[in-house]
C-alpha cells in the first residue's frame, strides 16, 4: 500500500558496512538479511522480523569523495510524474527513476533548497 507523502525507509550509503553492521547492531539489536544486488551485497537492517533499514556499500568512482551518510526515502504515488514535477520545481537529479526488481520504482535527487532525498513508488504488496 503506497502513503503517498510519507517517509518509508532510510538507508546508510558506506565505504565500510561490516563496521556500520557491528556498531548498529551492538548498540540497537539490529539483526542483519544480506541479499545480492546489482553493485554487490545490500544488507537489510531487522528488528526481530521487522525490516527497520538499509546499508548500501558505496564503491567505485561515482562515490570518490562522498561521506558516508544517511538517505532518507518518501513514498510517492506516480514516481514518474513527481519526478517530472519536481524537476519544475527546481529539482536537481543525481539518479532518473529506474526500477529495483520486487521493491518498486525510484530516483534520488536534490531537493529544491539542496538536500538529498529519495522518492520511491513501491510495487504493489499481497
Amino acid at each position: 500500500m503506497i502513503s503517498h507523502g510519507t517517509f518509508t525507509w532510510n538507508e546508510l550509503y558506506t565505504d565500510n558496512p561490516k563496521k556500520a553492521c557491528d556498531f548498529y547492531g551492538s548498540l540497537l539489536g539490529w539483526q542483519f538479511e544480506e541479499m545480492p544486488g546489482p553493485d554487490g551485497v545490500y544488507r537489510i537492517a531487522k528488528v526481530g522480523d521487522r525490516p527497520v533499514a538499509g546499508i548500501f556499500e558505496m564503491k567505485g568512482e561515482h562515490f570518490r569523495g562522498v561521506p558516508p551518510h544517511w538517505l532518507a526515502y518518501i513514498d510517492v504515488d506516480d514516481i514518474d510524474k513527481r519526478v517530472a514535477a519536481a524537476k519544475k520545481a527546481g529539482a536537481q537529479m543525481i539518479r532518473e527513476p529506474f526500477d529495483v526488481e520486487g521493491v518498486g520504482r525510484l530516483a534520488i535527487f536534490k531537493d529544491a533548497v539542496g538536500a538529498l532525498i529519495a522518492w520511491m513508488t513501491p510495487v504493489p504488496r499481497g
